[in-house]
């Protein structure tokens, strides 16, 4: 991808965010809940959605998949060009919507993971408490039960271990929305690029 392009998705992202919800409680990313992309946003002309021909759909699945390489993504539209040289904005709009439409399924998909991951921190957050809370009371007791604390001692750490391991991987997990949004401008990008050729 250009560093052009990367210069002009930075200015454009916050329009394309919409409003953030920041009073939801199962996200807890830094970046901003965005449950919907808009494709209009990301290209410029109307397009009327059609099938695509086989050719055009299999380029449309490989730029949607996120491990081919920007690199890679120009060489197989630069092909695919090539073959069909009267490729217009129609024929390319659809083929950016159909990978379009792969990426937001993909996201989407990712969102409500995050949600889900998000209320098992919660929860385990919840558990970690309540255990110190019992632990607590076990110890300012008379009659101490120094097994369950023992075990409650055991429990709250390897729970602290798990919070701490998923805390981390979230910062990973919260970039991968935006990244796909990324990508799904990346692409429309590079199409339109071919289309003023």
């Amino acid at each position: 991808m250009k560093i052009a392009s990367l210069a002009l998705f930075a200015v454009l992202a916050p329009g394309m965010a919409g409003a953030a919800d920041f009073s939801d409680p199962d996200w807890p990313c830094i970046q901003r809940k965005v449950e919907n992309l808009s494709p209009g946003l990301m290209w410029p002309t109307p397009v009327t959605r059609t099938s695509l021909p086989q050719e055009a759909a299999d380029l449309a699945s490989i730029l949607a998949l996120r491990r081919v390489s920007p690199e890679e993504a120009e060489t197989q539209v630069q092909s695919f060009v090539e073959k069909m040289p009267a490729a217009d904005a129609q024929l390319l709009g659809n083929i950016f919507y159909d990978a379009f439409d792969k990426l937001a399924e993909d996201r989407h998909r990712l969102i409500s993971g995050i949600a889900r991951y998000s209320r098992s921190q919660i929860a385990l957050s919840k558990k970690i408490d309540d255990s110190r809370s019992e632990m607590a009371k076990l110890t300012a007791g008379k009659s101490q039960e120094f097994d369950r604390i023992d075990k409650l001692e055991e429990q709250i750490d390897w729970d602290e271990r798990i919070y701490k391991d998923r805390a981390q991987a979230l910062t990973y997990v919260c970039e991968t929305p935006v990244i796909i949004e990324k990508r799904a401008y990346a692409i429309a990008q590079l199409l339109l690029k071919h289309l003023q050729h």
